[in-house]
């Protein structure tokens, strides 16, 4: 198991951390809340976002066998797409 976590700078946390969950909620096991939402991947990674007033905390679970680094770049880009004012967001991605 790998964990990555990166706390990313945004006054629309909960904004983007809705619509991401809302996005993949028609393909993954979703549970959402204004301020908190967790996303399992069929690949067997989990995703786990919490919105505070200017962060949006992401922690990224992938499992043994897969790539990290894809999976980072799948929740950046999708986030992006969400935040398009503003991004590229910045992710501090460290090893959890």
């Amino acid at each position: 198991m790998s964990i990555s976590i990166a706390h990313v700078p945004t006054g629309s946390a909960s904004r983007y951390l809705q619509q991401l969950a809302k996005h993949w909620s028609h393909k993954m096991a979703v549970v959402v809340m204004p301020e908190e939402a967790t996303i399992d991947f069929p690949n067997g990674a989990r995703l786990t976002m919490a919105a505070a007033a200017q962060m949006l905390d992401v922690v990224l679970t992938v499992p043994a066998d897969g790539d990290v680094a894809r999976m980072r770049d799948v929740v950046a880009s999708h986030l992006d797409r969400f935040a398009f004012r503003e991004a590229p967001l910045q992710f501090d991605w460290r090893d959890g």
